[in-house]
């Protein structure tokens, strides 16, 4: 089975990324790894980071959270946009933009997922 080995979240500036992805999500930063046009977040399994560039259009990002409705008041209050969260047989999701209105998705899984 072929694993996904790396993904890079594309954004117009890479300083706003960084203030607004460590106060939603908590994420660091590799500095040895990183230039004035990427980040790598420190410690993310599968590793990513954010790449300097104009959004793509490709399959949505959907991070795991633990309250999805806490985390979209953190979303808000950073500046960006969540919409109201969906409920399905896998938890509630729902898909938001931060502040530079880059989007992705939140999930919080049911019991089981």
């Amino acid at each position: 089975m072929t694993r996904l080995g790396y993904v890079t979240i594309d954004t117009p500036d890479i300083a706003k990324a960084r203030v607004f992805y460590a106060g939603l999500f908590g994420w660091t930063f590799d500095e040895a790894g990183s230039l004035s046009t990427y980040l790598h977040v420190a410690g993310s399994d599968p590793a990513f980071g954010i790449v300097r560039g104009e959004q793509k259009a490709y399959g949505n990002l959907y991070f795991r959270v633990e309250n999805v409705h806490s985390a979209c008041e953190r979303v808000n209050a950073l500046g960006g946009h969540a919409a109201i969260p969906a409920e399905s047989a896998s938890g509630l999701s729902v898909v938001v933009s931060d502040d530079q209105g880059v989007t992705f998705g939140l999930w919080q899984p049911a019991t089981g997922y």
